[in-house]
């Protein structure tokens, strides 16, 4: 394994970062920790490379020879990326997916920050959300709903429903995270929501271009948190139907951002702040894209 990983005297004057996925033109993650490098007058670069599946491995050399300090990973590689790496840390590890990628010791490691963005902006969102929920019922059984139930159970939340029309995926889930839920399909998600104190849609339906989320809050209880991921629109028909019925709702801009201040911080070694001046930045970005 090349040594030049923490050697390369170019990585320390001027560090390299990006993002990687396939496609990638979406990612707003170049504005993102573009502002951040502006902010503190950091010598750095944030990019956005599109690379294909059978790329990956070159992609992990490249990381190796130091032409990148560190990188984020989006869809479609947060899973296969983990066979180029060397150590995966326990969140990545049990979440199944690293959206982040650093080097230490001559060692590519993953990480997971998912989790840590999705409980920041609940955090944020909600004041003492963690003592009013005893109940979560989760949409979804993908890598996010993984993120979130890890994160969720991290601080003390130990009752999950999960729907899920695979169910064997339900099972995966539980088995990967050590964390006994109870799975549900979509035919009783209407009667689930009734018993759960908080909500979390952790799958792609209510996206810009996707089919819509089809789930009846006629049971649902008022105050109930419900926290949508989705962010494209930034108030999806989820959370406008519940913030209409009394639920406190969280957009899922947030967890976007969140996500990306601790990659930030290992990167450069400066933590930043997800400000009201980001939000705006990102917020307008994407606005642009939905007209």
């Amino acid at each position: 394994m090349s040594s030049s990983m923490s050697s390369d005297p170019s990585l320390a004057d001027t560090p390299k970062c990006c993002v990687i996925g396939h496609p990638i033109a979406h990612s707003r993650s170049p504005l993102i920790h573009g502002h951040w490098l502006a902010e503190h007058g950091i010598k750095g670069t944030y990019t956005k490379l599109d690379v294909a599946p059978d790329e990956l491995a070159g992609f992990a050399k490249a990381m190796r020879d130091g032409l990148w300090r560190g990188a984020n990973v989006t869809v479609p590689h947060k899973q296969a990326v983990a066979a180029h790496l060397d150590e995966l840390t326990e969140a990545a590890r049990k979440i199944g997916a690293a959206n982040l990628i650093y080097a230490s010791n001559n060692k590519l490691i993953g990480d997971n920050t998912d989790f840590i963005g999705f409980l920041a902006h609940l955090d944020q969102s909600v004041s003492g959300w963690a003592n009013k929920i005893e109940t979560a019922l989760v949409l979804g059984a993908g890598g996010a709903a993984r993120a979130v139930i890890y994160g969720l159970n991290q601080r003390g939340v130990s009752r999950f429903i999960v729907v899920n029309r695979d169910q064997a995926r339900i099972a995966e889930l539980s088995a990967a995270l050590g964390i006994a839920v109870e799975a549900i399909d979509w035919s009783k998600a209407a009667a689930a929501v009734a018993r759960a104190d908080l909500i979390v849609n952790t799958t792609s339906l209510g996206m810009k271009g996707q089919p819509p989320l089809q789930l009846d809050l006629s049971g649902l209880k008022p105050g109930t948190i419900v926290d949508d991921i989705v962010y494209v629109p930034l108030l999806t028909p989820l959370l406008t139907d519940a913030a209409q019925r009394g639920a406190q709702i969280v957009d899922g801009l947030g967890m976007l951002l969140h996500q990306a201040a601790p990659a930030f911080a290992r990167w450069f070694a400066v933590t930043p702040t997800v400000s009201p001046e980001l939000r705006a930045l990102i917020e307008a970005d994407v606005m642009a894209g939905l007209k």
